[in-house]
């Protein structure tokens, strides 16, 4: 069995190398060469190369359940085994690197025996006796009994095999920047990002491998005056010394896709679709490559006991995937929504559905609110989880208990600092 998967970031190339590991003969199609020997990686068609990352407890179960000397090559990089105290050790995630992370597995790909690495942009896809037969890749066809389309939430490819994505902008953008703590100065550690919601806007710092973490700042999209965030980003030059330029991050949009055409159907059996193809979810919150990796754990195997019928496949994936992927979907474009209304200074509805991200603060006031909270924090528990909670943390609100907001400048505050010709040039 010859496999092409399309697209070589981390859900692609986990995929991939399990795949090879499982028998096939796999290629692995992306635009860009890889990383280079020792130079910083320019890496091609990749928006969020640079921007902070933290690797749920999800990314570590499939890799030491399927590549687990992949792991250890990433504990070896200097990737930091990160939960937070008092959480059990199945709820270890990984503070590291988007760079590093990726560099490690490309340059695991490059020494798998059954698989191989090809530059060049996936043109489009081959169909022929009524399945799917290659990829055109640069203009040349490149052949293939199975294409895995692990692409990026922009790509087009394959589009004639499905029907349109659902879903919405999440009505945030954010700006961030990379720094490494000077010799001596203690980096923060508790093992998940640290988020702080002020009046307006939120503040997360997402600790990583080598002595560097992240400073991100979210805005809701529709706030011009905190754009001016991505000209001015600051801290203290006596601790920390910036790294990168300041990143922005926009036109992000929460949405679901799934592997049947407009009327229900497979279109062109032997083409499935993973990650980005599938799912995006605002990317704050850190859950893309965990849900792209149960995506990919999924599908290796269902095709293990369905290569000889992949339209059935494809069908058992994509209810597997509305059940399993979808629910966190719907989380996001709720929670988002009832987050940008906070932003606006809106009080959180108590009679309504309480959004996750509200149930989970409120387990620091009712800790039985723990039990659902810490399986859905891990993304061990599908959303639905905290609905038998819901009426606990809803007994917390009508005591008047808000989640608490950060010390700090609030909305107006950081707006007015900005616009200060003194904030201009810092950076």
């Amino acid at each position: 069995m010859r496999t092409l998967v399309v697209g070589g970031g981390p859900i692609g190339t986990i995929c991939a190398m399990a795949l090879a590991r499982r028998g096939d003969d796999v290629i692995i199609v992306d635009r860009d060469p890889g990383p280079p020997a020792a130079d910083q990686w320019a890496r091609q068609g990749v928006m969020q190369f640079l921007l902070p990352h933290f690797f749920r407890p999800i990314v570590r179960q499939v890799l030491t359940d399927t590549l687990p000397d992949v792991w250890d090559a990433l504990i070896a990089a200097g990737g930091v085994p990160a939960r937070p105290p008092g959480f059990p050790a199945e709820m270890t995630g990984l503070q590291c690197r988007r760079s590093t992370f990726e560099r490690v597995l490309w340059d695991a790909a490059r020494r798998e025996p059954r698989l191989a690495q090809r530059t060049g942009h996936a043109d489009r896809l081959i169909a022929g006796r009524g399945r799917a037969a290659g990829v055109v890749v640069d203009g040349q066809a490149v052949e293939g009994d199975l294409v895995i389309a692990a692409v990026g939430r922009a790509s087009r490819f394959a589009d004639e095999a499905r029907a349109p994505a659902e879903g919405a902008a999440c009505g945030f953008s954010y700006a961030a920047r990379m720094y490494r703590g000077r010799p001596g100065v203690e980096l923060p550690s508790s093992g998940l990002p640290m988020a702080s919601l002020h009046r307006g806007y939120l503040a997360m710092v997402f600790p990583q491998d080598d002595r560097t973490l992240s400073a991100l700042i979210v805005r809701a999209s529709a706030d011009k005056e905190l754009a001016e965030l991505r000209h001015n980003h600051w801290t203290d030059p006596g601790q920390f010394e910036p790294i990168t330029d300041v990143m922005a991050g926009g036109g992000l949009a929460n949405s679901y896709r799934g592997q049947l055409d407009e009327d229900g159907r497979v279109a062109i059996p032997g083409v499935f679709f993973i990650g980005d193809a599938v799912c995006t979810t605002y990317p704050a919150a850190g859950r893309g490559v965990s849900l792209g990796l149960r995506q990919a754990q999924a599908l290796i195997g269902m095709l293990a006991g369905s290569r000889d019928d992949l339209r059935d496949a494809a069908e058992q994936f994509d209810a597997w995937c509305a059940a399993n992927i979808k629910p966190w979907y719907k989380d996001h474009r709720y929670c988002d929504a009832t987050m940008l209304r906070r932003f606006d200074g809106e009080d959180i509805d108590v009679e309504a559905p309480l959004p996750s991200d509200v149930v989970c603060a409120a387990a620091a006031e009712d800790p039985a609110i723990w039990a659902a909270a810490r399986p859905y924090l891990a993304m061990q528990a599908l959303p639905s989880v905290l609905d038998t909670v819901q009426d606990k943390a809803r007994a917390v609100l009508r005591t008047g208990w808000r989640p608490p907001r950060a010390a700090g400048p609030a909305r107006d505050e950081l707006a007015e600092l900005l616009r200060q010709p003194t904030a201009r040039a810092a950076a």
